[in-house]
């Protein structure tokens, strides 16, 4: 019987197979942003330990920081940002761990930098205390986030214990209809399945449609494989995701990259693999997908209308977002529209974004906001005069970093935000907000209108 993608990632990582369905696993990078790496550096010290293999471990300075500009340096920081920042610093300072500081020109999102750098390469393990670790999987590397203790470990052992999970495969089949992404095929599958649907599994997305994404679509796709539960998601690498990653500066070059080609191709799953679970969806009549409710399963087409809840967590999530069963999704007025995070601020998200606002006006009532996903992003929407076309529909055009998703300033209160990102739970983006997940294109339709709306008629 032939093997799939993640079981010949895990074999060529295991280290000592306890024989109970846990193993100790080789770990080949080490990310620690800014909130959870100060802790991991802290607690490995406080054990008396030393980095195992420093050169490995990338710090990030990412998810406290103000991304509104700023006139000076740390203007609108919290006390408490400055503290970890700052410990975050002189701990990688002493560790030997090299750290992508603010004013570093490769600053940005950790998810976003990882693969712009070449950190996160096909096949290799990558752990981070970020659940959204498993973005990575977009270009075939295995990512999963794990907790502040099990990251010290990572930190002085290069190692870490795993059971290994059950296999799925989703198969988006056929040709994504105009108006249509890798942000509305995730979103439907999560409301497919559950929020709980993938608990226990490592999936690989695979079919048609899925070649046909780009990389940074891929990494939206793999980014909300946690948002049901599963620790991995992942591409098997092909053509495109070797040409995105050729000279990036950690991965291999010369002869070195040739080699590993061909051993990333080798990796790909078997024709006569067999997994635990196999789903197919038809993307040809997907539409543009939003959410609803305090959960991403709580997704709908955003045609529809609003659905009559089905249980008691339906129920308080409609009361949450102060909705009635029956309404038009697509009516839902909203005070803000935000494009950013680690599921969609790479630069061909801005791009979409840009095509529909080019020539538009966001609605007087609704902040807009967009956040590029690091400095590089940033740079290449300026050189194409993308925060032209932000600035002069109404957006504001902020510096890289988590921002709203994140745990810097600039968080809502009270109000009702569209967002590209990944999670809409109670008082995610802000105390009382009420967060509707969609596609950089639907929040850019959405802004402009004042309202939920659909990119393809708006």
């Amino acid at each position: 019987m032939g093997a799939t993608y993640f079981d010949k990632c895990w074999d060529e990582h295991v280290v000592t197979d306890f024989g109970d369905g846990t193993c100790l696993l080789q770990v080949d990078r080490l990310l620690l942003h800014d909130v959870t790496g100060s802790v991991v550096m802290r607690e490995m010290s406080a054990a008396g330990h030393a980095p195992e293999c420093p050169a490995q471990v990338f710090g990030v300075i990412d998810h406290l920081l103000v991304t509104k500009p700023q006139p000076e340096p740390r203007k609108g920081w919290t006390p408490a940002a400055v503290q970890m920042i700052d410990e975050a610093r002189w701990r990688a300072r002493e560790l030997g761990i090299q750290l992508v500081d603010v004013d570093d020109p490769r600053q940005g999102i950790t998810h976003v930098i990882a693969p712009e750098l070449g950190i996160a390469l096909p096949g290799l393990t990558v752990a981070c205390g970020d659940s959204h670790t498993c973005t990575l999987g977009g270009i075939g590397a295995i990512g999963w986030g794990i907790g502040t203790s099990e990251g010290a470990h990572v930190l002085a052992t290069q190692t870490i214990v795993e059971a290994k999970p059950k296999r799925m495969r989703v198969r988006f089949e056929g040709e994504l209809p105009a108006g249509v992404s890798a942000k509305d095929m995730i979103l439907h599958l999560i409301g497919r399945i559950g929020a709980g649907g993938g608990a226990g599994y490592a999936i690989e997305f695979a079919g048609s449609a899925v070649r046909a994404l780009d990389v940074e679509a891929r990494l939206t796709l793999c980014n909300m494989a946690v948002e049901c539960q599963a620790k991995y998601g992942f591409i098997a690498p092909d053509d495109k995701v070797f040409d995105y990653l050729r000279g990036r500066a950690y991965a291999p070059q010369g002869e070195a990259w040739d080699r590993a080609v061909a051993h990333w191709r080798s990796l790909a799953t078997d024709d006569d693999a067999v997994f635990d679970t196999e789903i197919e969806i038809d993307v040809a009549q997907l539409e543009p997908q939003v959410t609803w409710g305090t959960s991403p399963q709580h997704v709908a087409p955003v045609s529809s209308k609003i659905p009559a809840p089905e249980d008691a967590f339906a129920e308080r999530a409609l009361a949450y977002q102060q909705l009635q069963p029956g309404a038009e999704l697509a009516q839902v007025r909203i005070d803000v529209a935000y494009i950013g995070t680690c599921t969609n601020a790479r630069l061909s998200d801005l791009r979409l974004a840009a095509s529909y606002l080019r020539g538009r006006k966001v609605a007087p009532h609704v902040t807009a906001i967009c956040v590029p996903g690091s400095a590089a992003v940033k740079r290449d929407a300026e050189a194409e005069g993308l925060h032209e076309v932000f600035l002069a529909a109404g957006f504001e055009w902020h510096e890289p970093g988590c921002g709203m998703c994140g745990s810097g300033r600039g968080r809502l209160e009270d109000v009702r935000c569209i967002s590209t990102s990944n999670r809409n739970f109670e008082n995610r983006q802000g105390k009382r907000t009420r967060t509707h997940l969609a596609s950089p294109l639907t929040v850019a339709a959405s802004a402009v209108a004042g309202h939920i709306a659909d990119p393809r008629t708006a």
